[in-house]
């Protein structure tokens, strides 16, 4: 007997596809890998070039989840408060804004102030 579930095979060929783009990505790894780890959370940095530029491939060995961020969206991570982050942190393995929105936030946007005169700088932000 064999078990099987609703959307399996789509599951087997999403994971396919995000191997075989784990595996190009790091064909264009230029440099030593860095880790970082603490009691919490272990991570590691690799600078990848890829045929639309540089990014940077962030792992966690741990869960094998992975993100490759190109420089704006690493530069995004500055804009942000600790209030996103506790909110990521919040929700593991799931996205901070639903796809189903199409990156919509009902009931008003992600950032304090959004761009109203006199709003508040990110802590640790600057201008």
């Amino acid at each position: 007997m064999s078990l099987h579930w609703e959307g399996e095979e789509q599951d087997a060929q999403a994971a396919r596809r995000a191997a075989a783009e784990h595996e190009e990505l790091l064909a264009g790894a230029r440099g030593d890998a860095i880790t970082i780890a603490n009691e919490f959370a272990e991570v590691r940095v690799v600078r990848v070039d890829t045929r639309n530029g540089s990014r940077l491939l962030v792992e966690s060995p741990k869960s094998g989840q992975w993100v490759s961020l190109d420089p704006l969206e690493l530069e995004s991570l500055t804009w942000q408060n600790t209030a996103t982050f506790s909110a990521m942190i919040g929700n593991p393995f799931g996205p901070l804004v639903p796809e189903a929105t199409g990156g919509i936030v009902e009931g008003g946007d992600l950032t304090e102030g959004g761009n109203e005169p006199g709003r508040q700088l990110p802590e640790g932000g600057s201008q």
